[in-house]
């Protein structure tokens, strides 16, 4: 239902976008949001989108990270720009609520 993809390794202030492809039916009904998890912390809400574009950010990523969402592709980005260490993580999407499946995930590494 949902695959992540677009993490890598990059330095600290780079930038990355990820991607979540959706089925249609997801994508028009839920609230949509990408989560992460670092190592050995619990997954976090980083920012959500509504299907009429609202968008929420955790505070650590305001200013810095931009969720959008593309109705014509069913598909939900992250740019992640100013990246620093702690925003190394396992990124994840899914609804807000996250009442899907998990998906693999995509691993974002800031490191020097």
């Amino acid at each position: 239902q949902l695959a992540e993809s677009g993490g890598g390794l990059v330095q600290p202030g780079g930038s990355l976008r990820l991607s979540c492809a959706a089925s249609r039916t997801i994508f028009n009904i839920y609230k949509m949001a990408w989560y992460r998890q670092a190592p050995g912390k619990q997954r976090e809400l980083v920012a959500s989108i509504a299907p009429g574009s609202i968008t929420n950010y955790l505070d650590a990523v305001k200013g810095r990270f931009a969720i959008s969402r593309d109705n014509t592709k069913n598909t939900v980005y992250l740019q992640m720009n100013s990246l620093k260490p702690d925003d190394t993580a396992v990124y994840y999407c899914n609804a807000e609520p996250p009442n899907l499946n998990w998906g693999q995930g995509t691993p974002v590494t800031v490191s020097s």
